[in-house]
């Protein structure tokens, strides 16, 4: 597992995989500003999965606003324009600094004050998101436009950082062999799936992919950091994402088999089949 930290972020290469085609797919676990998030979102290329301020606790999110909060890696100038290709020096730049540390640290009190009130988390979380750290969990085949807007100097310096990262991260990590057959587990590309797990179960992957679903579903509410729900857990998640109406598909999208073809289309993925096609087809 290839963990490539940023100056404002952390990307992990969760599943790695190359059909026997030559197409690649790759899970990543990412963790940066949630200001930058909706930057990210334009990506339609991208399957993915967030961590919600509806779910995580709140004393949780405290706890990292205050000791640590999110922020900018570059103190921009006050200038015309998009971009802030001057940056604030020397006393200005502290100032700012310690201004942006000093906000973060009054909407911890603020939440806690809500919270003390019995104010619901997805209504006290919101106070604390301009200082939150975001958790997702991305795959994709398609990376070339990612890197092409995101990793330029006109984007903003936090969203370059997390491009050129996620970019070391790749070129670090050796994806694994998938081969054409689909009823065999070592042939799918399953995030959060042990290679004792994918031994335990070598036809079978159905199953697998049903457990994979469900811990890339958890990236609502953990951040994959040693909470590990033992298996019947997920397939209870798995059960109650699929049966819920409207179905709650997007985390099967990060499951996926290769196609005959890489030049061949599955929803957001080419050369891979995408496991949500499949559920789907089941449950609706």
């Amino acid at each position: 597992m290839i963990i490539q930290e940023g100056k404002g972020c952390r990307v992990t290469v969760v599943e790695h995989s190359e059909a026997f085609t030559g197409k690649p797919i790759a899970t990543l676990l990412l963790r940066y500003w949630r200001s930058i998030h909706a930057e990210l979102m334009t990506h339609r290329a991208f399957s993915r999965n967030a961590g919600s301020s509806r779910a995580i606790p709140v004393a949780r999110m405290i706890e990292q606003v205050r000791n640590d909060p999110a922020g900018p890696i570059h103190w921009g100038k006050n200038q015309r324009g998009m971009q802030a290709k001057e940056e604030l020096q020397g006393v200005e730049r502290d100032a700012a600094r310690a201004y942006w540390r000093e906000a973060a640290g009054k909407a911890a009190r603020y939440a806690e004050c809500m919270e003390e009130i019995g104010a619901h988390k997805q209504v006290v979380n919101r106070i604390l998101e301009p200082f939150q750290f975001i958790h997702v969990v991305v795959t994709a085949t398609e990376w070339d436009n990612w890197f092409e807007l995101r990793d330029h100097e006109d984007a903003q310096p936090e969203i370059q950082d997390l491009a050129r990262t996620v970019r070391e991260a790749l070129s670090q990590s050796t994806p694994v062999k998938r081969a054409r057959e689909r009823q065999l587990t070592s042939s799918w590309h399953l995030p959060f799936v042990t290679a004792e797990e994918r031994a335990g179960y070598p036809e079978d992957p159905t199953f697998l992919a049903q457990l994979s679903t469900a811990r890339c579903a958890r990236a609502s509410y953990l951040t994959h950091d040693g909470i590990e729900p033992k298996p019947v857990e997920d397939l209870d998640l798995f059960e109650r994402l699929v049966a819920a109406r409207p179905l709650h598909a997007s985390p099967t999208e990060h499951q996926a088999y290769p196609l005959p073809l890489a030049t061949q289309q599955s929803k957001n993925f080419y050369g891979w089949r995408q496991h949500r096609e499949l559920v789907e087809h089941r449950f609706r």
